[in-house]
Order: structure tokens, then sequence, then C-alpha cells
């Protein structure tokens, strides 16, 4: 993956974060995928170390809030940032080209994998297709040397195995929906990922419930 950041970048971009408020380190990583559209979430791998090496050169303070630790800038950091405030709208710059690189990267992935499923519905659709020919003429050359009884079996057994083509492909259109629908899903969650709340998932979970218990009722008739 080609780096989001420049090297340095995103050191001078944490310490304009910190100069908007202080911040705990999760909530500096969720500022920066809120920046990036959820499309990239750094590492706390990535954001400690730099983090600790800020406070080395005094630019950052940290201090104990409860369970987490608040980063602060300093004078000496603020002094830094603004002598070199005018590279923060190239870095703001370097951001929007990586959110559309990164951007364009998740769709062509989403397109990529639709079209694999496409592609495996349309083999197994031919599979059914061909299993049901071989098996409707199989019964129309044994009823062939049958009586008038025999030919009216065949009839129904032809009625039978286009039942069977028709919910195969049901079945293959519902699987479709079903990738459609989780991939868009997963696409809106990783754009909208800093707004995600326990609440939304709870509605989807009881939509879901909600959507395969009417199915099923008309798969049982009811």
């Amino acid at each position: 993956m080609t780096p989001v950041f420049a090297h340095g970048s995103l050191r001078l971009y944490l310490l304009a974060l910190l100069a908007e408020q202080s911040r705990h380190g999760y909530e500096l990583i969720q500022a920066l995928s809120d920046q990036f559209g959820g499309t990239y979430t750094p590492s706390a791998g990535t954001i400690y170390p730099r983090l600790a090496k800020l406070e080395e050169e005094g630019l950052v303070t940290k201090a104990a809030d409860g369970r987490k630790t608040v980063y602060e800038i300093t004078d000496a950091g603020r002094a830094e940032l603004e002598s070199r405030r005018h590279e923060l709208d190239d870095i703001e710059n370097e951001v929007t080209d990586s959110v559309r690189r990164l951007a364009d990267g998740v769709r062509a992935e989403v397109n990529d994998a639709m079209r694999s499923l496409r592609a495996e519905l349309a083999s197994a659709a031919r599979e059914a297709k061909r299993a049901a020919t071989t098996t409707t003429a199989g019964a129309t050359s044994s009823a062939a040397g049958g009586a008038a009884g025999g030919a009216g079996a065949t009839g129904g057994s032809g009625s039978a195995d286009s039942d069977r083509i028709e919910a195969e492909r049901a079945l293959q259109d519902a699987d479709l929906a079903i990738a459609e629908f989780r991939q868009q899903l997963r696409t809106d969650l990783r754009t909208h990922r800093a707004q995600v709340r326990p609440e939304s998932v709870t509605l989807l979970k009881a939509r879901l419930a909600q959507v395969r218990a009417d199915v099923l009722a008309t798969l049982s008739g009811r």
C-alpha cells in the first residue's frame, strides 16, 4: 500500500490536531480516521511511537485521565507548528489525494468482488441448467418405450424439473442480493466509521431478524 503520509507529515499533522484540543491517543486515531472518511485508520503502533517522540522533544506532554492518557501540545510544539504552518496546506492536499486513492481502491475491490460473485453464480446456473436438461432427456427417453400412463409421468417430471430450475435461479438471485447488500453496507459503515453506535448495530440485527422471519414465512407458505 502506498504510504498515506509523506515522511514527517504525520508528526506535524498530530501537532495540528493537538493544537485544536487535547486528545487521548484513541481520539487522535479516530480524528485521523474521520479525516479519511473511514478509508484509512492508523494503528496504535503508528501513532503512539510518534507521540512518544514528540514528548521526548518537548513538543507535547501527557497526563493520566483515569485509565487513559491525554496528550497536550506545549508552547514549543505550538511554536514549531506555527513556523511550519505553510506545510500544513501541502499535507492537507496529501490527505485529499490519499482519500481519493483509497476510496478508488475500496470501490475497485467491491466491484471485483461483485464481478467474481456474478461469474460464480452464472457458472452455477449453467451447471444447474445442464443437469436439468440431462435429467429431462433421460426421462423422455425412458418414457418413449412405456405406456400412455408413463408418458403422463414424463410430463410430471418435466414440470418438476422446470420448478427446480426456477427455484435454483431464485436462489442465485437471493445470493446475489445478499452479497450486494453486505458489500454496500460494509462500505457505508466504514465510510461513517466514527458515527457507528451500538444502537445502529441493534437496529441492524433487529431488521435482519425481521427480514429473515418474513422470508421464512414465504417459504413455509404462511
